[in-house]
């Protein structure tokens, strides 16, 4: 048990030493002497875990899907209507890009992974398909306009808040996400929302920044 334990603990260990390491020096350049480094571990250690570099990439973009599946997870268990899940949901993948190592390199290295391998569709696809059904609860609530195609604003949400944090890295490191995440969501939920919807598009929209559940406006009558 005890060395299953040391073996757990190295393995965390080098997932997050590569974390830093892939997500500051992409893919390319990063090296299995720099993780090592970074994990302190020998690279023995290292091999005994990861025999590559592509491996150990593969690695930390499935632990990044786990970490935001955790989160996500935490989210969809809070009962919140749909259209408020949906801004949560990006709430909190957005605060994870600011302060999780792991979902840093995760989507470094997604954006990457041609370089060394197929490209990663697996968690576009489950994140698509949760908004998607999102999307559809939202509709049945009256908080979605019944003219809106759940397939459609699924795939869209998710390449604007992809595009949105990419610009943000770049032009700032991500230190204006949040706000531009709020914006997006600003932009977006006069078009969609539903006529008789009783709830205002900007408390909803602050959500992304105030984060205060407490003050969710009521579901629509009917929901």
């Amino acid at each position: 048990m005890v060395l299953q334990d040391r073996a757990k603990a190295t393995r965390e260990a080098i997932l997050e030493g590569a974390a830093v390491v892939f997500e500051e020096h992409g893919y390319g350049s990063a090296s299995l002497t720099q993780v090592s480094e970074a994990a302190q571990v020998t690279k023995g250690a290292l091999y005994f875990h990861f025999q590559s570099k592509e491996e150990l990439a593969r690695a930390v973009i499935e632990e990044q899907h786990r970490v935001v599946l955790e989160h996500s997870a935490a989210v969809l268990a809070g009962n919140h209507s749909g259209l408020t899940t949906m801004i949560l949901m990006c709430r909190a993948f957005g605060l994870q890009l600011i302060n999780e190592p792991v979902v840093k390199a995760g989507i470094r290295l997604t954006f990457e992974a041609e370089t060394f391998g197929q490209p990663v569709r697996g968690p576009y696809e489950d994140w698509i398909a949760v908004m998607e059904q999102l999307v559809i609860q939202g509709k049945e609530e009256n908080q979605i306009r019944p003219t809106v195609d759940p397939a459609v604003l699924a795939r869209y949400v998710v390449a604007s808040f992809t595009g949105v944090q990419m610009v943000s890295d770049v032009l700032t490191g991500r230190a204006d996400l949040m706000q531009r995440i709020e914006e997006m969501w600003a932009l977006l939920l006069p078009g969609i929302m539903h006529a008789d919807s009783h709830e205002d598009p900007h408390t909803l929209s602050r959500l992304v920044s105030v984060g205060d559940l407490g003050a969710e406006p009521n579901r629509a009558a009917g929901s």
